[in-house]
């Protein structure tokens, strides 16, 4: 079959093409001023929808305050709140994650489609023509709309005068045709999924931030010098070089801290025989539900992201990994994994933020590597409440950090000052893990 035929009509339409772009950069000027008079309509449109869209944040910032000013000094509901709204956001987290890998996955699968398509231009010219003189019918706008082309292609192949070699060809194309028409409705249908879990997400961040924002309220009502204590917990951890002397500073010079080291030892003595799940019920707990020594298998990850170190492992120097270091997406939120009270919350040396808690018992869980931390020292926290953000990029020291341009979030727990393998801890899934 000769194909300068069909390489001229290709050249035909290209000039078309150019043309019908040359007509329509060529607009008249009435056509010009109606084109202005619709700019404006839009505009209008769009300050109206942004005016909408203004007020209805407005009212959902007044509805929450009210629901917050209600909620009071009660310290349970308020636990509730934070905890179950910490759990939204990291679970709309993970969707985010996933869909975004999808919409990944689909992307680089239509860029594959259209290369292969594009690759042979020629080979659907010739059958599409041939094809189209089979049914005796005007060739269609070639390959502007995938949808198009698949049409014209299923309607032809109904004619019985196709030869099976020419029907084996179109059948081909047809299939590719049908993928990449599939192909973006399913990304046509991520996207949009994304941005509702976007939107989602958005909404409960902000919410979030309003519950923490009180609880640090209440909390520095309960203790007027929270800030003298914070410069002074930073200036006694620069008198420091390791871990082991941070915490024993704090837990001994800080007054804080000793409080809360103290209660912890007292709680450690009296803990609940109790085990499982439903020991963590009690919002209104202001000491561990259970010894942390029986919390095995029990205990959430901190934060939603992927593994890229474990204890023991090289720490990149020619070290041993004390802890594990998770690599996190940018902003993600920081749950505690254990009730615990805050001994330490600022920066220290390499490990960026650091967030220490005694979990009583001679354990002590330390968190590193956010850019936000808050929850202030002396602060009893419930498993799964939120302490932190994490940032946009690395905030570990590189030792600590696979790629410098991930959030990594570090986490270590101690036993008596010594790094312990914190893997017999983690809820082994979803159903598992406790949640305050």
């Amino acid at each position: 079959m000769q194909r300068a035929p069909f390489l001229n009509l290709l050249l035909i339409a290209g000039f078309a093409g150019a043309s019908l772009a040359q007509a329509q950069t060529a607009t008249p000027a009435p056509q010009a001023a109606a084109l202005s008079s619709d700019a404006i309509k839009q505009r209008e449109q769009e300050l109206e929808a942004a005016r909408a869209q203004q007020k209805s944040a407005e009212e959902a910032q007044a509805k929450l305050k009210a629901e917050i000013t209600a909620l009071g000094q009660d310290r349970t509901q308020l636990n509730q709140q934070l905890i179950d709204t910490a759990a939204n956001v990291r679970t709309v987290e993970t969707k985010v994650g996933e869909a975004e890998t999808r919409l990944q996955t689909l992307n680089g699968r239509e860029r594959e489609m259209r290369t292969s398509l594009d690759s042979r231009r020629a080979d659907i010219v010739e059958v599409l023509a041939a094809l189209q003189r089979a049914g005796r019918r005007t060739p269609p706008a070639l390959l502007v709309r995938p949808e198009d082309a698949l049409q014209s292609l299923r309607t032809a192949m109904l004619l019985g005068a196709v030869v099976p070699e020419l029907r084996g060809r179109a059948e081909k194309i047809a299939s590719e045709l049908g993928e990449l028409v599939n192909l973006r409705r399913n990304i046509a249908a991520e996207r949009d999924q994304l941005a509702a879990d976007r939107d989602k997400i958005r909404n409960d961040e902000t919410r979030l931030t309003a519950l923490v924002n009180e609880r640090q309220r209440q909390q520095a009502s309960r203790e007027k010098d929270l800030d003298a204590e914070k410069t002074r917990a930073i200036a006694l951890s620069r008198q420091v070089g390791d871990l082991q002397g941070l915490i024993a500073k704090m837990e001994q010079d800080l007054q804080s801290a000793a409080k809360a080291a103290e209660a912890a030892k007292q709680a450690a003595a009296t803990a609940s025989a109790k085990s499982g799940p439903a020991a963590f019920k009690d919002r209104s707990r202001t000491s561990p539900a259970i010894a942390f020594a029986s919390a095995k298998g029990l205990l959430p990850l901190p934060v939603n992201g992927n593994k890229i170190r474990d204890f023991g492992g090289s720490d990149g120097v020619g070290g041993i990994q004390k802890g594990i270091s998770l690599a996190s997406r940018p902003g993600s939120q920081v749950t505690t994994p254990c009730d615990g009270w805050v001994v330490y919350a600022g920066p220290f040396r390499s490990y960026g933020q650091l967030l220490i808690l005694n979990a009583g018992g001679g354990y002590h869980v330390l968190i590193a590597g956010m850019e936000r931390i808050s929850v202030n020292i002396g602060q009893f926290v419930l498993t799964g409440e939120p302490v932190a953000t994490m940032g946009s990029t690395s905030q570990v020291a590189s030792i600590l950090a696979t790629n410098a341009s991930q959030p990594v979030l570090y986490v270590e727990f101690r036993k008596d000052g010594t790094p312990i393998d914190p893997g017999p801890w983690w809820a082994a899934n979803e159903g598992e893990k406790v949640r305050g």
